[in-house]
């Protein structure tokens, strides 16, 4: 009996283990993507005051973005209906000829009539010249790629706060219940229309320069960084530069979140890294921030600010070595007084009014590419 017992348990639990393989093979047909560790890239990074780098300094944990809906790239494009469809004419204006042609040539599709008519005068006169008489339409297409990376750190959580309410020292009487209906109303106010946080307005930027670059056909690839500690700096790929646009971009776009602080130097070095394994004749790395680099242990301690700003200073240096353009973007209105330094002859932008920077992001990148 006791034996009998056994094999039916064994029998139970085979069937148990069946089905439940049989519901992970169904599972993966949702069309959910399933998990990816993360992959760990090592970089050095540069100690100012020691004119050298620290080799194998800081390891970036490359991981997919997390998985939303697509109703957050709708809704943007519907709530920016008259800005998308301005970028997207301003953008087929970049659009190259389809075909150049190309002259004098011993073969091709028709005949180059200037070359006929040089050929047969110099014949009759009795010069020999070569006979490239023919001409071909080539086609051009654009060769640019573009690394978007954006600063999710934990201050660009911060909310928007354009207009300030400035209440008056009389405005309640000293009547406590004036200041309590005031209060309740302000709460409510805020409950139903949440203001604005940066990383909304990196999100509705990327969304814009994304069907930008759709409409131009320029290689691309979104990433985040954050992290804390040069053992853990987070990359996030949104979307990858070989990586076709679909509802999965628009899905990770939707979970785009602040995280930690921000080094800048490694991630910049890991896009660095992206493009170079990027077939293009023009490499464009865009960085986009709401503050100067500061992480822990990026520096003597968390005050100082020179040696994080050398070692971003440094890793753009770096792109640009490698026939890159550099571009930094920041949000923060003091940005000036860091990236004259960070950046020296390099572009950069300091974005004034924050609430521009959905329109503003596609046009430099016009300008940068145009």
């Amino acid at each position: 009996d006791n034996l009998l017992k056994e094999v039916n348990q064994i029998q139970g639990e085979r069937q148990e283990g069946q089905q439940a393989m049989g519901d992970d093979s169904t599972g993966a047909d949702d069309g959910e993507e399933l998990p990816v560790e993360a992959a760990s890239f090592y970089y050095d990074e540069w100690d100012f005051r020691a004119a050298d780098y620290k080799p194998r300094w800081c390891r970036v944990q490359e991981q997919r973005g997390e998985s939303g809906t697509s109703n957050y790239y709708t809704e943007t494009l519907h709530e920016h209906t008259q800005l998308v469809q301005e970028t997207r004419k301003q953008f087929e204006m970049l659009r190259p000829e389809m075909f150049r042609k190309m002259k004098r040539l011993t073969d091709g599709e028709d005949y180059d009539l200037d070359a006929v008519i040089e050929w047969y005068t110099e014949k009759i006169a009795g010069a020999t010249s070569e006979t490239k008489l023919f001409y071909r339409r080539n086609k051009v297409d654009r060769d640019v790629a573009v690394a978007f990376l954006l600063d999710v750190s934990a201050s660009t959580d911060e909310e928007i706060q354009k207009h300030h309410e400035q209440r008056q020292d009389d405005q309640f009487d000293d009547d406590p219940r004036k200041y309590l209906s005031w209060w309740a109303q302000r709460r409510a106010e805020a409950a139903r229309h949440p203001g604005k946080r940066i990383i909304d307005l990196e999100k509705e930027a990327t969304v814009l320069l994304i069907e930008a670059l759709e409409t131009i056909g320029d290689k691309y690839g979104v990433y985040g960084f954050s992290g804390y500690g040069r053992d853990n700096v987070e990359f996030f790929v949104y979307k990858d530069m070989d990586e076709p646009f679909g509802d999965r971009i628009k899905e990770r776009i939707d979970k785009i979140a602040p995280v930690r602080s921000t080094r800048m130097g490694p991630a910049i070095r890991h896009c660095i890294w992206k493009l170079q394994n990027t077939d293009a004749k023009v490499k464009i790395l865009m960085l986009l921030s709401d503050g100067r680099p500061q992480d822990h242990g990026y520096g003597r301690d968390r005050t100082e600010k020179e040696y994080a700003i050398h070692d971003t200073k440094m890793a753009l240096t770096e792109a640009r070595r490698e026939g890159m353009v550099p571009f930094a973007l920041t949000v923060d209105r003091a940005g000036h007084d860091y990236l004259k330094q960070m950046c020296q002859d390099m572009a950069y932008e300091v974005v004034a009014d924050i609430e521009s920077l959905p329109r503003r992001l596609p046009a430099l990148y016009r300008r940068l590419t145009g």
